[in-house]
């Protein structure tokens, strides 16, 4: 668990922090992605046909090779935080944070009195029972609650959402952002980014980590200039495929196939 306070200290000092999503449901890949040397991985829960069983196995290869795994949760429901987080979660990513009370609620589930409403029980994370009250004395202050900003209402109450200390981590979700807010078709780069810029803004007056996902690492330095420091570079299954085509690719030009 070193590692997940690391983590989570990290995060809360806006030290910048790079990882990925882990899109395959498979611990192969979460194991061979990890040796990558991401500083985390956020394990997608939300956006793949992941079953409890299978993500307790992804975090368990997630720590061997020493590497914090957050979740990205499929809703707000406490009971998937807490599958989540017994499983040996550093952390939660909830989706679709767009009021003050959801933010509350969601930071309640995942901590334990008396500072939230979650329950002690003898899963992974507690060492199967053997270290539970070692586990629930220090999770709290080990465990990430992040928030991800992806509606036109969550971009409206930004500030609010932001000035929460209970919330260690705002985490803007660019491709629901643009669909809520309309930012497609002519002018919608420029409308999504001032809207990505209006968050970060917001967390940098209320001293609360921002972060953001990327397809690639080419323009971190421009959103680290703006304030953002917590990232998540493309995905596993994204980083397959591109190694895939440019490797077929290479290949063909080597036998004078495409040039």
């Amino acid at each position: 668990m070193r590692e997940m306070k690391n983590l989570r200290e990290k995060i809360r000092s806006r030290t910048p922090v790079v990882g990925t999503f882990a899109a395959l449901p498979h611990p192969m890949a979460v194991e061979i992605v990890a040796r990558g040397g991401f500083d985390c991985l956020c394990i997608d829960w939300e956006h793949t046909q992941l079953g409890r069983e299978r993500l307790e196995d992804m975090l368990r290869a997630a720590d061997c090779r020493a590497t914090p795994a957050i979740v990205r949760l499929p809703g707000h429901d406490p009971e998937a935080i807490s599958a989540a987080l017994d499983a040996g979660a550093a952390g939660i990513l909830a989706p679709h944070v767009s009021t003050v009370e959801e933010a509350l609620a969601i930071a309640r589930a995942a901590r334990f009195p008396p500072h939230g409403t979650r329950g002690a029980g003898p899963g992974r994370a507690a060492g199967y029972g053997y270290g539970v009250f070692d586990y629930v004395a220090r999770a709290n202050e080990e465990i990430v609650v992040a928030v991800q900003i992806e509606t036109a209402q969550g971009l409206e109450n930004i500030a609010a959402i932001a000035a929460l200390d209970e919330i260690d981590l705002l985490f803007i979700g660019p491709g629901d952002l643009a669909l809520s807010i309309g930012a497609l078709g002519d002018g919608g780069a420029e409308r999504l980014d001032a809207a990505m810029e209006t968050i970060i803004d917001h967390c940098g007056n209320a001293g609360r980590a921002v972060g953001l996902f990327r397809p690639s690492a080419d323009d971190l330095p421009r959103w680290v200039s703006r304030g953002a420091s917590f990232f998540l570079i493309s995905s596993d299954a994204m980083l397959m495929g591109a190694a895939a085509t440019a490797t077929a690719d290479a290949a063909a030009r080597a036998l004078g196939r495409r040039k």
